[in-house]
């Protein structure tokens, strides 16, 4: 990735979100991808989120992940307000129902409106989909992928031959 202007847009509904929402960060800057990172609240700052999802594209942006808790509407809200892919991070948040809540506001969006949605709190596989969205047009980083799927392949394998070392398994004999 040659340039520093952000590619990839994360946000969330609270700054209580981010000690999820920074996996993402974190995958993205392993991956060498510029991104963006900030608070949109689609109840508190519904203005902020328009100006937000509807200039992204003309920023630079070519996806956002949205992470949200509670209601979690941030997502839904965004995709209808852009045409870019929207990755959406269900966050299990103190006023949520174990979660639930907020994977079925997000999962749930209507025919004509969808949002990516990754499992509870798994903003780490947003920002691998992010990436996986990005690579299809960057070989750098289709490159990069590929070598971070290698490593977790060796890193089950390692696993397994530790517990081969332990445990009867006919296997991988």
């Amino acid at each position: 990735m040659a340039t520093n202007q952000p590619i990839i847009g994360i946000i969330m509904g609270s700054d209580s979100d981010l000690k999820i929402m920074q996996d993402a960060a974190a995958i993205l800057k392993e991956f060498n991808i510029p991104f963006e990172l900030t608070i949109v609240s689609a109840h508190r700052t519904p203005m902020r989120m328009v100006e937000y999802a509807a200039g992204a594209a003309g920023r630079g942006l070519k996806a956002i992940i949205a992470g949200a808790g509670g209601a979690a509407h941030l997502p839904g809200m965004v995709a209808s307000l852009t045409t870019l892919p929207v990755i959406g991070v269900p966050v299990k948040s103190s006023n949520s129902i174990d979660g639930w809540d907020s994977v079925l506001s997000i999962l749930q969006m209507p025919n004509g409106v969808p949002v990516a949605t990754v499992a509870l709190n798994a903003a780490k596989n947003a920002g691998i989909i992010a990436a996986q969205i990005i690579g299809t047009s960057d070989e750098q980083v289709a490159a990069t992928l590929k070598q971070y799927k290698t490593s977790l392949e060796k890193y089950v394998l390692d696993k397994a031959k530790h517990l081969s070392n332990e445990w009867e398994n006919k296997f991988d004999t």
